[in-house]
């Protein structure tokens, strides 16, 4: 069996983070990465200490909203969010460092990454948000498609 690419490596795992997720409607994983290191993971999903979607339902279904739309309307953080949450919350740097994440960033994660100092995010999946895309190619962000 053939030794894996440093990007097959970790977006394995993003595909093992998004197991976690408690989002109804899609599971996606992230990782933050510096010098082949895994500085933090995340999920989408409720906040810690909050109901889960299961338990409170999803009020994106409830109000038919479609995928991309309206992002503030739901109970959940993105996988990036958490991510970056996660580095914060124990005081890790992720400036310089690549995002893996199972999907394309939506433009709201995308603004925290570019603030946050990705340099480089390797995505599995498509996400259709052309303002995410120009507003990460403007900063310089390196995208790359990486599916397995």
């Amino acid at each position: 069996m053939p030794r894996p690419s440093w990007s097959e490596y970790f977006m394995t795992i993003t595909k093992m983070v998004a197991k976690r997720s408690t989002c109804m409607r899609r599971h996606v994983g992230a990782v933050l990465v510096k010098d082949k290191r895994i500085l933090s993971t995340g999920y989408n999903g409720a906040p810690a200490g909050i109901r889960h979607c299961e338990e409170a339902g999803c009020i994106r279904e409830v109000l038919k909203i479609p995928s991309g739309e309206r992002h503030e309307l739901c109970r959940g953080l993105h996988a990036e969010q958490n991510a970056i949450i996660q580095a914060a919350y124990h005081g890790v740097s992720v400036d310089g460092s690549t995002l893996y994440c199972t999907n394309r960033p939506c433009i709201i994660c995308s603004k925290m990454l570019i603030n946050a100092g990705i340099k480089e995010i390797v995505y599995g999946e498509g996400y259709d948000d052309p303002l995410a895309d120009d507003m990460l190619t403007e900063a310089g962000i390196k995208m790359v498609r990486f599916v397995l």
